[in-house]
């Protein structure tokens, strides 16, 4: 992604962007996914939260709220919303989709995990 498809649309006027990617892989599986069970208003959103056996987990969800400080780029069609308490912990990471005989589902590869558990979930 160049910097310009990760900038902020007009439509979405004085929101900030983030540093977190989302794959054209991701971005295609969240709009299925969207189109399927969602509605227009929702953004696909990422944070960080308290809790799991290394001290933060991930959270990924369909939102249709818009939170004072979100950041909010526009991938393919995508918004991929980032709250300001978890943008630190996420600049740099790169959200895909993965789809094999041996596993299928969302993946977050973060720069800024020190360490994670072994079931991936959360981190420090």
């Amino acid at each position: 992604m160049t910097a310009a498809e990760t900038a902020p649309t007009a439509a979405e006027g004085t929101k900030a962007a983030h540093g977190v990617t989302l794959s054209a892989t991701a971005a295609a599986k969240a709009k299925d996914l969207l189109d399927r069970d969602g509605s227009p208003e929702m953004v696909l959103r990422i944070a960080v939260q308290p809790g799991g056996c290394s001290g933060l987990r991930y959270e990924l969800f369909f939102d249709d709220r818009s939170l004072d400080g979100d950041a909010l780029v526009d991938f393919g069609g995508i918004g991929l919303a980032v709250d300001r308490m978890s943008k630190p912990y996420l600049d740099g990471a790169v959200i895909d989709f993965v789809d094999t005989i041996e596993k299928q589902g969302f993946t977050i590869d973060n720069p800024n995990a020190q360490n994670s558990c072994a079931c991936g979930d959360s981190f420090h």
